[in-house]
């Protein structure tokens, strides 16, 4: 299902014909309620930096929201560690001295960065003795379907995409409550499923029990 047959349909369920400005807010409303209560494939991204050495901080990208996992590579070795996700009040009793300088163990979201505060970073324990190498793997907002025509939600599993575009619609028309109650238990099923395979089948495998994992039968 791509953008105008999503809209095309949207308008068919609810016999209504909708501005694109109102439209495209259902549209990306709806993927921000999927992709916050389903880990689906195109939501992890992953990029590539460097620490600093004596600099405990490392800046976060643009688009992040949450970390899977972030790994520090020793500049020697090429070898990955995977430090430990730890609360900031944690890391500066285990390194009070911003001078005590290590190889990485532990990170913590610190807060806004001084130059932008709507980007945030990351503060590590201890602080690098050296330049390592970097690979964070973390959670995003993929492009929506409104700018993108087709996502991997759109290609992939569209009835939670459509059913949840129809209950933000239905509420703005304020529809009768049954279709309400109908489209919200539709987009409820929808989700159950997608969410056997976001957090159930993509998951059998995982290192770290910290990622959304469900069993499956």
């Amino acid at each position: 299902m791509n953008y105008a047959a999503l809209v095309a349909a949207v308008s068919s369920y609810t016999e209504n014909t909708f501005p694109t400005t109102d439209m495209n807010v259902f549209i990306t409303q709806a993927e921000k309620r999927i992709y916050n209560a389903v880990q689906i494939p195109s939501l992890r991204k992953n990029v590539t930096g460097s620490t600093t050495a004596s600099n405990k901080y490392l800046q976060c990208p643009t688009d992040f929201l949450s970390t899977f996992s972030l790994a520090v590579i020793d500049p020697t070795t090429g070898a990955y560690t995977y430090l430990l996700n730890k609360d900031v009040n944690f890391i500066r009793e285990a390194y009070p001295k911003p001078t005590s300088t290590g190889a990485p163990k532990y990170y913590a979201i610190f807060g806004p960065r001084s130059d932008n505060e709507t980007e945030l970073t990351f503060i590590l324990g201890p602080t690098p003795n050296a330049a390592y190498g970097t690979e964070l793997h973390y959670f995003y907002y993929p492009e929506s379907i409104v700018t993108a025509s087709n996502t991997w939600l759109s290609d992939n599993y569209d009835p939670a995409l459509l059913y949840g575009t129809l209950v933000e619609a239905y509420t703005y028309m304020k529809g009768e409550q049954d279709m309400v109650l109908l489209y919200n238990t539709k987009f409820g099923e929808a989700l159950v499923q997608l969410k056997r395979l976001g957090d159930g089948l993509e998951r059998q495998d995982a290192y770290r029990s910290g990622q959304a994992r469900i069993p499956v039968t």
